[in-house]
C-alpha cells in the first residue's frame, strides 16, 4: 500500500507517530518523516493512524491516486 501525507495540513498531533511508529516519526518537535510504501504487516496500524488523524492529512491506497478525500 503507498500512503501520502499532506504536509500542508498536518498540524504535528502525532497521533500517526503513536499508532504506526514503524512508519511515521517526528523529526524534531514538529516535522514528520514517513516511509511512503507501507509494508503488510503495517497496513491495519496505518489505517488506525490516518482515522485518528485529527486533520485527515494522511491518504491511503486509492486516495493517493485520486487527489485526497
Amino acid at each position: 500500500m503507498q500512503i501520502v501525507v499532506d504536509l500542508t495540513r498536518c498540524q504535528g498531533y502525532a497521533q500517526c507517530v503513536f499508532l504506526a511508529p514503524e512508519v511515521f516519526h517526528l523529526h524534531g518537535e514538529e516535522a514528520l518523516l514517513y516511509d511512503p510504501a507501507v509494508r503488510e504487516g503495517q497496513i491495519a496500524r496505518v489505517r488506525e493512524a490516518a482515522a485518528a488523524c485529527p486533520v485527515q492529512a494522511i491518504l491511503l491506497g486509492e486516495e493517493v491516486g485520486s487527489g485526497g478525500r
